[in-house]
């Protein structure tokens, strides 16, 4: 989902659910198609060939009952009027956003931003005939960043909660995830009730996976700044297992790479 801050600056991403439906995945081989250079590009495969389906190892605890993503009284797109909406540089969006989670959220081999989540709010402000300016910014302050007018709206595949509601707006839903459990290959942690209190578990500060490790399971984890530092802490032994956005966990592993996703749960 997309964040941003107050009434007259929310509703740029405030999409119908049908306008959201509209633009398919293959919306994120914009960038990366246009590449001679495909095979660095951080956010290929793009498009429909990225689509895989729901794990097998999927925890059965389920997803809670209570609709925590359609946000009350958002305006549809062809109501917005862009002169009204109190940017912070009028005529340009300027968007707080990561560069290593893809395909949500990521950089091509032109090192221009993109991924699903982006691609879709390029489309939005060309609908309503407005330049997107997007800047890189670690995950731990993006909402803060929003809420201080560092950023009209922040672009992460942001998970709501009532907490950051307090703080930021949303949009609708347009996507759901779940949370991946990635150790290392042939060790003795095989899923979420493997971890205990002396478990190195890496989360990225400030996400629903560092609230999930708190909170649901009454563990201690290990804060990073970002996805990329907290696998590479894992790959180096650094930490014993890593909590991740599944997309996020999938994207991160290479062939070869020493580690796998042992188990899913659905996201809070």
């Amino acid at each position: 989902m997309f964040s941003s801050v107050g009434a007259k600056i929310r509703v740029v991403v405030a999409l119908l659910l049908t306008a959201l439906l509209a633009l398919t995945l293959s919306s994120c081989s914009s960038d990366s198609s246009s590449s001679g250079s495909a095979s660095q590009d951080l956010c290929s495969p793009p498009g429909v060939g990225a689509a895989t389906a729901a794990p097998t190892n999927l925890a059965a605890s389920g997803a809670a009952a209570e609709d925590k993503y359609t946000t009350p009284g958002v305006t549809p797109l062809d109501q917005i009027d862009a002169s009204k909406l109190n940017l912070i540089t009028p005529g340009v969006l300027t968007v707080g956003t990561l560069s290593d989670a893809p395909p949500s959220i990521c950089v091509n081999s032109e090192n221009q931003f993109t991924g699903y989540d982006n691609e879709l709010l390029k489309a939005v402000a060309d609908k309503l005939g407005l330049r997107v300016d997007f800047v890189g910014t670690e995950f731990a302050g993006l909402l803060a960043q929003v809420a201080g007018r560092r950023f009209d709206v922040g672009s992460s595949s942001i998970t709501t909660t009532d907490e950051r509601r307090n703080t930021v707006g949303f949009t609708n839903g347009y996507d759901f995830g779940y949370f991946s459990l990635v150790v290392p290959n042939g060790g003795p942690i095989q899923g979420f009730d493997d971890l205990t209190a002396t478990t190195r578990i890496g989360v990225v500060q400030g996400t629903v996976q560092d609230d999930y490790v708190v909170n649901t399971l009454k563990l201690n984890p290990v804060k990073f700044p970002d996805y990329a530092t907290a696998y590479a802490n894992l790959k180096s032994g650094q930490i014993d297992a890593w909590v991740a956005p599944s997309q996020q966990a999938e994207g991160a592993i290479a062939p070869g790479d020493p580690t796998s996703i042992v188990e899913n749960t659905f996201s809070v």
